[in-house]
């Protein structure tokens, strides 16, 4: 009984760390061929993780994104996420760990901006940004 207590227990405490592992900053410099940002910061506990994100153009140029979102892990542990940006587009998403960094995937659901919509994608591959 005591070992069946302690194995869901530590079922439990991994499910809710889990979101630990991805909280974090991270940005691809380079992004879209070198000539964007995109930058996102993850932050949360158990399976409320807040996820922050913003990209630009490195000429500033265009339409300039930012946005936010609420997500949950998944039994893959992979973090699921809804999110609506500054442009009023709105979508989800799906952030996965590689190794230290991450793997992106956002999808528009609502169009509203179709110049702020261009910087979201199905395989955006972001580094951990070291302080």
């Amino acid at each position: 009984m005591k070992a069946l207590l302690l194995a869901a227990i530590v079922f439990a405490f991994s499910i809710n760390a889990a979101p630990a592992q991805l909280a974090g900053e991270y940005a691809d410099k380079s992004y879209r061929g070198g000539s964007a940002v995109f930058q996102m910061s993850i932050e949360g506990s158990g399976n409320s993780t807040q996820v922050w994100f913003s990209a630009i153009r490195h000429d500033a140029q265009g339409s300039a994104p930012e946005g936010q979102g609420y997500g949950k892990m998944n039994s893959k542990g992979a973090l699921e996420f809804k999110f609506d940006d500054s442009c009023h587009n709105s979508g989800t998403g799906t952030i996965t760990k590689s190794g230290d960094d991450i793997a992106v995937s956002m999808n528009v659901t609502k169009k509203a901006d179709a110049g702020c919509a261009a910087f979201y994608s199905s395989s955006m591959k972001l580094k951990r940004v070291k302080k």
